[in-house]
């Protein structure tokens, strides 16, 4: 596995975080569990049910000290997860997840968690299209304003 990082970058390694001076490719030689910092989440960033499950899947890869404790905060979340939502493809995708994690493939798990947040916005929030035609119509038609 080959990695390039621009100065600054940070990636997070086997529970090392390593930050680069300038521009570098690193070749990994072996099988390693990092993570590059674009894809890492903060605590503030959990503001739905997905991003929650992501940032307790994360810790387990970036902080092997806590992963035991992670692992269950993962199980918590996802079973509440499969119990509330009721989209037949969300339930799917999630229990691959589980499967991933199951099979110590976290890094794997999270790159599909990230694939869902158009899913799960598209549940929580409704169609994107919908409000994007809406506000066009306003604009185009001065009458559709309430």
């Amino acid at each position: 596995m080959k990695l390039s990082l621009r100065a600054g970058e940070k990636v997070y390694v086997n529970g090392a975080v390593l930050r680069v001076d300038r521009k570098v490719s690193i070749e990994f030689m072996n099988d390693v569990s990092f993570l590059l910092e674009s894809h890492v989440i903060q605590a503030d960033q959990t503001t739905t049910p997905l991003r929650q499950l992501y940032f307790a899947a994360q810790i387990m890869l970036i902080n092997p000290a806590v992963k035991e404790e992670a692992n269950r905060t993962f199980k918590r979340m996802l079973a509440s997860l499969l119990a509330t939502f009721e989209n037949r493809q969300m339930l799917k995708e999630l229990k691959l997840i589980d499967e991933m994690v199951c099979n110590e493939r976290v890094f794997d798990a999270l790159k599909s968690i990230r694939l869902l947040y158009a899913l799960e916005a598209q549940i929580l929030f409704g169609p994107v299209e919908q409000t994007i035609s809406s506000q066009t119509d306003r604009a185009v038609r001065p009458e559709a304003n309430p």
